[in-house]
Order: structure tokens, then sequence, then C-alpha cells
């Protein structure tokens, strides 16, 4: 089912309460400007903190020698996964971000998550005279720095990948790290963490419940620092980083962004932190060029239910609405997307900024991650097949032509890139990722 942006009607009510897959369109954009008080010198000075470091994270991760320590993935043509999602070539080029391949993390949450706990520990290390403006940070590698980090310990609260980037990094710079996590995050995810000495405390219930619970135990430990998901600029500004990386790689790739040019951004979408600080990053690269929807399950559309709450298209319900109240029981395989409510603080970023929301059931996420494989020859887990439905929506629904028609895009979708984001996928263990393939196998033959 698709719609545009009018009242809300008793069907949009029905598909979203029977899990149905649904796509969202927002026609009046607010410029980037209006919608956050981060400028693109927040987003810079991101990106510098991570080359800061980076001399740093070559030394504590093998994995970044090649690098010097910096940490990304490739943008990368995916032809053979256009032909098998049947986009047509007049529509523009599928592309892929592969931050399911970004080391040490492995997912997107190794550029939010590692910046905070790098910001941290470059504000901790200037406070204790461990560094000056200007040192060569490997000095906090050394073991009067680790004895200071040993003296407090960095929390999070996580389904799994924020808690995978948060506790890997903590533990690697000496600081005592915990990762409090939700029932439905999964078990190698855990074993994992506490394979690199991270505590992980397990929490009956969902996300909200462990963040709330991670939040109350760090309050009561004078030298704990807790990263919250919910609130943090610093893992929004860490991930809005990751659009300026992307802006030369694209460059590189001969890909232009213009109004001629348009790009679409596909992001799978948890709490909303990691979409929106990239699509806020791009909207302020390039405006209303770049046109970005967050992708969500069928049972956790959470941003998409704070838009419509910010349109006053859900009447009767409580704002920022959560996924229970419309019936829906949050229960998704794509573990890291399992949220039932909207962080303010990126909604009130990007919430005006965004072309638009879907929704994935988990079968389709499945096939696609079988698709991928088969074609491209990549591995993800399920939650990083959620862009990959965008351009099905936008491109083969009604509602999706009649808004790039209004939208005065329509003469321009030839030279259109499509870039979904592949979000986690690196550390997969392969008992895991082969009973992934073999359901999603079963599930694309039967289509």
């Amino acid at each position: 089912m698709t719609l545009s942006h009018p009242p809300l009607s008793p069907q949009w009510h029905a598909a979203l309460r029977a899990a149905s897959p649904v796509l969202w369109l927002r026609p009046d954009r607010a410029a980037p400007a209006e919608a956050a008080p981060y400028t693109l010198a927040d987003v810079e000075a991101a990106q510098a903190r991570f080359a800061r470091f980076a001399p740093l994270l070559a030394e504590l991760f093998p994995e970044l020698r090649a690098t010097d320590g910096v940490i990304e993935s490739p943008v990368l043509a995916a032809p053979r996964m256009q032909a098998a999602l049947k986009l047509p070539e007049a529509s523009g080029r599928l592309w892929l971000k592969a931050d399911h391949a970004l080391p040490v993390a492995g997912s997107i949450k190794a550029r939010g998550g590692i910046h905070e706990v790098l910001e941290f520990t470059e504000t901790l290390a200037l406070a204790r005279g461990l560094i000056a403006p200007g040192d060569d940070y490997r000095r906090l590698a050394e073991p009067r720095a680790r004895a200071c980090f040993a003296q407090y310990q960095v929390a999070v609260g996580s389904t799994g990948n924020l808690g995978l980037s948060i506790g890997v990094i903590a533990s690697a710079l000496g600081f005592r790290a915990a990762v409090h996590m939700s029932a439905d995050a999964k078990a190698w995810k855990k074993a994992r963490l506490r394979a690199r000495g991270v505590e992980v405390v397990e929490h009956p219930g969902d996300y909200e419940k462990a963040v709330a619970a991670g939040r109350r135990q760090v309050e009561a430990d004078p030298h704990g620092y807790f990263v919250d998901d919910e609130r943090s600029a610093s893992l929004f500004l860490g991930y809005a980083a990751a659009a300026l990386t992307l802006r030369g790689q694209l460059d590189a790739a001969g890909i232009r962004v213009d109004a001629e040019h348009p790009l679409f951004v596909y992001l799978p979408c948890g709490v909303g932190g990691a979409p929106g600080g990239i699509a806020y990053g791009l909207s302020l690269l390039y405006g209303a060029h770049a046109h970005c929807f967050f992708a969500e399950p069928v049972q956790s559309p959470c941003f998409l239910l704070r838009m419509m709450a910010g349109a006053g298209q859900l009447p009767g319900l409580p704002v920022p609405p959560s996924v229970y109240d419309i019936g829906l029981n949050n229960q998704t395989e794509a573990d890291g997307l399992a949220v039932p409510r909207a962080s303010d603080l990126a909604y009130a970023a990007v919430g005006g900024t965004l072309a638009g929301a879907y929704t994935v059931a988990d079968d389709t996420l499945y096939a696609d991650l079988a698709r991928l494989h088969d074609t491209e020859g990549l591995r993800i887990e399920p939650s990083a097949a959620a862009g990959f439905d965008g351009p099905r929506h936008l491109l083969g629904s009604t509602a999706g032509q009649d808004w790039l028609r209004t939208q005065g895009l329509l003469p321009h979708m030839a030279r259109a890139t499509h870039l979904a984001w592949t979000t986690g996928g690196l550390f997969v263990p392969a008992d895991e990722y082969e009973r992934f393939l073999r359901r999603g196998h079963a599930l694309a033959a039967g289509n």
C-alpha cells in the first residue's frame, strides 16, 4: 500500500495495524537549517576527531593498519542486484554503501558509537593532562592513560550492533565496558562482546527497557558514562560525518548529485540516530537534491509513526507514539531495528527533511539478503537488506510515480543514483549466515 501525505484514512491506519508494507511520502520538505542546531562545521569537527585518533586506532586494531586507522566502507555498483530486483535502468542505477563491511564493529554503528567513545576519551584525556592539543594520540595507549581509563565505565543500552561498537572500542581503550541488551539481541553478538571482556547485562523486554536500565545503572556510578542512543548529539554527528566521505566517493566514481542527477538514499532505521545523522549530513551537502528514505520492519515502524504524528495524522495517539499504541508487537528478525519509539533528537533534526519512509516484511529482508549474495557475492544481516525495498516501492507504485512527478524528478530519473545503505553483517557467524541464506533462497524462489 502506498500513500503520499493526505489526511489519515481508515485504509492507511488499517494497513499499519495489519503490519502490511506501506510507503509514506512527504511533499513539504524543510531546509536543513530549519531542522536542527547542528552545522556543517559540527560535522567536520566529528570527522577531524576521527582523524586525530586514526594513528591510535591503527595501533589498537590490526585490521586498520592498511588504512592508517581510517574506518570506512566502499561504494559499490550493483547492476546484477538491480536486475534481480527488476528495477528499470531507465529509472537510474543502483549502488551500495557497504557499511556491512565496516571494520572493528562490522556495522554502521562503528561510526556514531566509536565517535562518541572517542569524544569522551578525548575530553577526559585533555582534562587529566594525558595529552595536549596537537599531541600524538598514540600516547593514550600508554600505561598511564590506560590506568586512568580503567577507573571509568562506559555503558550503553542496545539490541546488538551499537553495543558491539561501544563495547569493542571502550574495551580496547582500557575502559570498563558494559552493554545492557534487550531479550531480542542475538546470542552471537552477546558472545562476541563477552569474548572482548565486555560485561553483558541482559534484560527482559525490548530496546527501550534495556536503555532505561542502563541509564539508571550508570547514574549511580560517579565514574560512569552512558552512551544514550535516544538523545546523543555525539552519536548523531559521528554518523553525519559519513556524508563527507560519501561525497568524495561519489565524486571519485563520477556520480554527480544536482537537480538533473538526483540521489535517492535508502537507510534502515531503528531509533533513528544512525540514518538520521547520515540524512542530515547529506542534506547539508546536497540540499533538496538528496532524497532520503527510512526503512523499518512492518512491526517496528517507530520513525514512520513519529513523522505521521508530527503531520497530525495520528489523532488520539500520544506524541511521541509507540508502535505498541497501534497494536504492533515490535517483533522482527531485524534485531537492530526492533525499536518501539523514535529518538526525539533524530526526529527534530531530520523529520522535516526526509523524503519518506516505508516498511518491510521480514520475509522480504531474507529474500533480498539471498539475492544480494547470489548477484553481488555480499554477506549482510537481515536488517541490512531493508534498503532494497525502497526503490521497488518508489519506482513500482502509482503513488511513487506521482510523487516523483510532483517533485519534478521524472524527467531526470535516467540519471538518478539509488544508494542502498547496507548497515551490518561482517561478523555474523557462518552457521547463522547459512541459516539466513537458506531461508532467503526459499522465499526468493517463491516470488
